[in-house]
């Protein structure tokens, strides 16, 4: 599956566009880390779990869009983008969306 923030693809030509795919995950944040993090905000510096996190959500939410786009018979995404919300306190949604499209074979 290719996937890209362009809107289109270089050397491939899109046959058909299916539509809006999306993949998205709500993480909690952890007590224990949590409390880690408090002390680092003290001191300063970057918060590696609140990192971590973050990271492993972006990846949960794009295999999420990829399978989407799978299902739907989808040779690629394009025009992907990422989007955070608070969903409650110490909870947020990462929200991965982009447009499924369906290549010309070479």
């Amino acid at each position: 599956m290719i996937v890209t923030t362009t809107d289109t693809l270089p050397d491939k030509q899109i046959a058909t566009t299916i539509g809006l795919v999306r993949g998205n995950t709500i993480r909690a944040r952890h007590l224990g880390k949590d409390i880690f993090a408090a002390f680092k905000n003290i001191v300063g510096g970057e918060i590696s779990e609140y990192t971590k996190l973050m990271a492993e959500s972006r990846e949960q939410a794009l295999d999420r869009l990829c399978d989407e786009a799978t299902t739907l018979g989808a040779d690629a995404v394009v025009g992907v983008r990422f989007t955070t919300s608070m969903i409650s306190q110490g909870a947020a949604e990462i929200l991965a969306y982009g447009t499924a499209v369906t290549l010309e074979q070479d």
